[in-house]
């Protein structure tokens, strides 16, 4: 799949995308570190100072920058991928190449933002004496799941953008609705305790709402409720660890079935 010439076009596409991200800015590469930080800081005054949201759960202000890190990568994975061929079409005319090395190149940029932030992130962690779990070191399987639900459906979207650019408001749409229904801004238990708990499980079933909340609860407090302690079937437990895979592998194969037409349509 990935031969030595894959190899170099992907590492060069890499190269290419993460330069011209910020060219032209004053700043350049700093801003893959301010933009979460700015973002945090609004939702910090809004939610947690004013609204007070997660005042029973420790360090939940590190537990948000947390959570709107691993969405952002998310956000940003579906987007740019989303886009990603469309803007590449002089490249597909071009060149004779697996077309999905052009979407993994944008995923694997947003990938090295995400590192970038989780070092801001440890780094207020530690400000805040923040203990880690022992089974922090499981981490790198969350980071999977979460790198394969994202390019899963970046490789859908992409594949309906080629043909219908009306799914790019879409879909803006839809990541609205799903970061707030998504446990970010707020701890589920507040949902617990102001709804109902059948609801608290119901967002748990969510991949990103499953991933944000193990990630709390290895490295900012096990208050963090998660669809492991709040659902007693494991069948049903297991459904968010295993439909980021299903997305990946049904993404991967319309992406594939579809890519042969993407230049006469570009």
């Amino acid at each position: 799949m990935f031969e030595k010439k894959n190899r170099i076009l992907l590492k060069e596409l890499v190269k290419t995308d993460f330069k011209l991200r910020y060219q032209g800015s004053v700043i350049g590469y700093l801003w893959s570190v301010l933009k979460p930080i700015m973002l945090f800081a609004v939702m910090y005054i809004v939610f947690i100072y004013f609204l007070r949201f997660g005042d029973d759960v420790p360090h939940f202000a590190v537990a948000l920058l947390l959570g709107q890190v691993l969405w952002g990568f998310f956000n940003e994975t579906t987007n740019l991928g989303m886009v990603s061929i469309v803007n590449r079409g002089d490249l597909l005319r071009k060149l004779n190449f697996p077309t999905y090395i052009i979407v993994v190149s944008v995923s694997i940029n947003a990938f090295i933002n995400l590192m970038i932030s989780l070092v801001i992130v440890f780094i207020f962690g530690l400000i805040n004496q923040v203990d880690l779990s022992v089974f922090g070191f499981l981490a790198p399987l969350l980071f999977i799941e979460l790198y394969a639900f994202s390019l899963g459906i970046a490789f859908i979207l992409a594949t309906i953008y080629v043909r219908f650019r009306d799914i790019g408001p879409i879909w803006e749409v839809l990541l609205q609705i799903g970061l707030y229904m998504t446990p970010i801004i707020y701890p589920v238990t507040l949902i617990i305790e102001r709804a109902d708990i059948r609801i608290a499980k119901i967002l748990l079933l969510n991949p990103m709402a499953q991933m944000i909340q193990d990630m709390r609860y290895w490295f900012t407090s096990p208050v963090n409720v998660t669809v492991w302690q709040l659902i007693d079937n494991k069948f049903i437990m297991l459904i968010p660890y295993v439909i980021p895979f299903i997305v990946l592998i049904v993404g991967f194969l319309v992406f594939n079935k579809n890519s042969k037409k993407f230049a006469e349509i570009l």
